[in-house]
């Protein structure tokens, strides 16, 4: 299993499809669960889906480790929907 300093930096040139929906799947689940995970800025999950680019990959990568890890986040839909991710990453 890589670091996820190695995840992170494979996701600084990723523009791969399956990582670029494994990451809108998750967003938009966030969003429809109401998950809060403290994030800086103003855009919503559902929004950042919308609006994905691959630069932004590093970022969600690191709200799915968060839901990994996450004790208080129950929701196995949504766990498996960050290890999904994390296994593309892992895997381009």
């Amino acid at each position: 299993m890589a670091s996820n300093e190695e995840l992170l930096n494979k996701c600084e040139n990723l523009d791969d499809g399956t990582v670029m929906g494994s990451c809108q799947v998750l967003l938009k689940m966030m969003d429809e669960k109401d998950i809060e995970i403290e994030e800086e800025g103003e855009q919503t999950y559902l929004q950042m889906a919308e609006n994905l680019k691959p630069q932004d990959v590093s970022k969600v990568l690191q709200l799915a480790l968060k839901v990994r890890e996450s004790g208080d986040i129950k929701d196995p839909d949504l766990k498996n929907a960050a290890s999904r991710l994390i296994r593309a990453i892992e895997m381009s």
